[in-house]
């Protein structure tokens, strides 16, 4: 699934571990997220998008 993430927390200038604090989720994950290699359940789906104040589907899409 391809998705804006890396993009969006690029713009706020916050780097994974940030991001990972914010989501209560490790480095990891957010790194595994970026790169396509993990789609995320969907609550943490629904809290990154919360987080960003976009829809799921205007992060994430499918490939």
């Amino acid at each position: 699934m391809k998705n804006r993430l890396r993009v969006l927390r690029a713009e706020r200038k916050w780097s994974q571990a940030v991001l990972a604090a914010r989501l209560e989720v490790s480095r990891q994950t957010v790194n595994a997220i970026e790169n396509g290699k993990y789609d995320p359940a969907l609550p943490l789906a629904f809290k990154i998008s919360r987080l960003f104040g976009q829809t799921i589907e205007e992060i994430f899409e499918p490939a």
